[in-house]
């Protein structure tokens, strides 16, 4: 009979655990897929949102290249400001070229300007020293030394003239040839007209005083005595270089 019943040596298997039922838990759990509702949460609190079925007549959100997109006026803006910026370089470029073109005329003009100015004071310069060659070459046409001392005197005289027609020749100075010259009133200063039966008529006869050029330029023009042709009584003949036919006829 014993074994009919359980003997006191088995009362110390476990007993099946009861789970303790906590404060405001009914002891039924929830469905599966359904959202708990605890007593801390309001009805429906717990809930996910529910999501509206598509039914394809909702609008669709713009692509990345649709139209209005961000990327289009993005790059209508990059082009725009590309055209002003290219518009505002020809500006400039042409600004620069018309002030380098402004400065390179003002830099020739300058340059002209100081050529100019320095020549002019050259000129200046040289025209008040002209008459002291004037001097020295009537002294030297007008010596003659004969004795030793006054030979040496002339040619101490003749190597000081030399050394200053040299200094005029480096500075560009040429004196003029006039003797036998068609009268040019550009070159030449006619003092004195007088007939002349060895030079035709408006020619010059004689220099009266130097002229002299500077590179190119008038220094200083020529006092000349010009020709008038032969007077009345030195004019030639009618007929007398003519030929025979012409005398004949």
């Amino acid at each position: 009979m014993s074994g009919d019943f359980p003997s006191a040596g088995d009362s110390h298997q476990e007993q099946p655990t009861i789970p303790e039922a906590h404060e405001g838990d009914s002891g039924w759990s929830a469905a599966p897929g359904l959202p708990h509702q605890g007593a801390d949460d309001p009805a429906g609190a717990g809930m996910a949102p529910v999501e509206r079925a598509d039914n394809g007549q909702g609008s669709e959100a713009p692509g990345p290249g649709g139209a209005g997109s961000p990327l289009d006026s993005g790059g209508a803006n990059l082009d725009a400001r590309l055209a002003a910026l290219q518009a505002e370089n020809e500006t400039l470029k042409g600004q620069y070229m018309r002030i380098a073109a402004d400065f390179d005329n003002f830099r020739k003009r300058q340059s002209r300007d100081q050529d100019d100015l320095r020549l002019k004071i050259t000129c200046s310069t040289l025209t008040e020293i002209l008459p002291v060659v004037d001097n020295f070459d009537r002294a030297r046409q007008q010596l003659n030394p004969q004795s030793e001392e006054a030979q040496g005197l002339h040619r101490s005289y003749q190597n000081l003239y030399k050394q200053l027609v040299d200094v005029f020749k480096q500075l560009g100075v040429s004196p003029m040839r006039v003797e036998g010259e068609p009268f040019d009133p550009t070159l030449h200063e006619a003092v004195l007209r007088e007939p002349s039966q060895e030079f035709p008529e408006d020619v010059v006869i004689e220099e009266l005083q130097r002229g002299y050029h500077l590179n190119g330029r008038v220094l200083r023009h020529a006092l000349v005595k010009v020709s008038m042709g032969p007077g009345p009584g030195g004019a030639p003949q009618a007929g007398a270089d003519l030929g025979p036919a012409a005398q004949a006829g």
